[in-house]
């Protein structure tokens, strides 16, 4: 097996993240194991995004398949390649609509984490804003030779930024939209602060009245709850239309949605995402990417879950020739993630233990007949091979890394075949409902 050769920052980052029980941010392609039809599709994905088409894509699979994982690998494959991008987890306070803005919260939350390959940790909006202007700035000295202080020069910047902004204005919202990009330029032009912060806070979604906003920027609309996705597709297209791939947005933990008790509540959280839905798949927005990772009951479970609603059931569920077939199928709008199998695992646990020795300095201490063992005891005592997901097992096996190195007198077998040893796996204690139980992530 080839040395890897990884970073200590990204050897740590991997180390913590996967001993806790989270997705890490960076680092994911080392770990990436047995996804390759599936990845492959979400590229195809980005590369029809590219070319001015939306997508929307449900990731689906049990606790610990992978889901969050795939989209955490998505977004920085995403960033890579020039798309700008936005992630948030859906929870009781942040979900498509409600009677207290929790919409307007998930679009607030992915505009905060909006990021860029050059802004990958998010807070990118400034950026995205400053960039281009500053772009268009020196396309207008080399096509005039004028200089920033020369008189007209602001007048050829500002003409530059209009001829983007007409783009957009048709779109619904798409003049107020425009309106609000000229005003932060006239801040930014002025040196005027206030108005470069107001233009932000409107984009941002934080103005609460028309009135406020009227005041500070002379629109007379808001981004509310009604009316966030409308602005995610105009800055998708605008995003685009400075020199972006497109904007593609990740939502993770729909379960949240499946959760919610209340039957007219979930219902209208249900027909947003259809709205959504239709929206991409009828490709109305333009360079936008819509991913959403989902358990199987949020969409199976036919009380609950999108199958509930025969609109939903006639969009997501499987063609009877997959189901016939015995096969799996990439393409479609919902991707689902299975077990991996007992090769991949293998795989994975060998790059997990070289990634682990990597970062502390040490030669890898476990054969790969070792390997099997702990894989076939992680079997065994969990009770089936289906059950074999990698968020069931990583974190069992960075914490015997750990007490390996730590421990130099205990022996791996006495370890993990020792009566104290107990495999994790989310929702197998019969005191907790699984619906209750926090996802392990990767």
């Amino acid at each position: 097996m080839a040395k890897l050769k990884i970073s200590k920052k990204i050897t740590t980052a991997l180390i913590n993240s996967l001993g806790a029980g989270v997705v890490p941010r960076v680092g994911l392609e080392h770990i990436a194991v047995g996804r390759e039809q599936e990845l492959k599709s979400l590229l195809q994905n980005l590369d029809d995004i590219g070319e001015g088409v939306s997508a929307f894509r449900f990731i689906i699979g049990n606790y610990g398949s992978g889901k969050s994982f795939m989209l955490q690998l998505l977004r920085n494959r995403g960033m890579q390649q020039g798309f700008v991008v936005a992630d948030a987890d859906l929870s009781a306070k942040r979900r498509l609509a409600g009677t207290n803005n929790e919409g307007l919260a998930t679009y607030r939350e992915l505009m905060s984490r909006l990021a860029t390959k050059t802004r990958p940790d998010g807070g990118a909006l400034v950026a995205i804003l400053e960039g281009w202007i500053n772009k268009i700035q020196q396309d207008v000295v080399k096509e005039t030779n004028l200089r920033p202080n020369d008189e007209g020069f602001d007048d050829q910047v500002e003409a530059k930024i209009r001829e983007v902004v007409q783009y957009i204005e048709d779109l619904v919202h798409g003049f107020d939209f425009g309106s609000v990009i000229v005003a932060y330029w006239r801040g930014y032009r002025l040196d005027d602060d206030k108005l470069k912060a107001a233009a932000l806070r409107w984009l941002r979604g934080e103005f609460s009245t028309k009135t406020e906003a009227r005041n500070a920027l002379g629109v007379r609309v808001i981004i509310d709850d009604d009316s966030w996705y409308d602005y995610v597709r105009l800055i998708a297209k605008f995003v685009a239309e400075i020199g972006y791939k497109g904007l593609l947005i990740m939502l993770d933990e729909a379960v949240n949605l499946y959760q919610i008790s209340t039957t007219v509540t979930r219902e209208k959280n249900y027909n947003r995402l259809l709205g959504i839905f239709n929206d991409t798949m009828q490709c109305n927005a333009e360079n936008l990417g819509i991913f959403i990772g989902g358990t199987t009951k949020f969409l199976e479970d036919p009380n609950r879950g999108l199958f509930a609603d025969t609109a939903w059931r006639r969009r997501t569920k499987e063609s009877r020739f997959v189901t016939q077939a015995g096969v799996q199928e990439f393409m479609g709008p919902v991707m689902r993630l299975n077990p991996l199998l007992e090769a991949e695992i293998l795989t994975l646990l060998q790059r997990l233990m070289e990634i682990h020795s990597l970062n502390f300095g040490y030669d890898n201490c476990l054969k790969n007949n070792e390997l099997t063992e702990f894989i076939q005891e992680i079997v065994n005592r969990l009770g089936a091979e289906a059950l074999l997901t990698p968020g069931e097992i990583i974190r069992d096996f960075i914490s015997v890394l750990n007490i390996l190195y730590q421990n130099s007198d205990i022996s791996f077998s006495e370890l993990i075949h020792g009566s104290g040893f107990k495999p994790t796996l989310a929702g197998q204690d019969t005191d907790i409902d699984e619906d209750d139980v926090a996802e392990f992530s990767l």
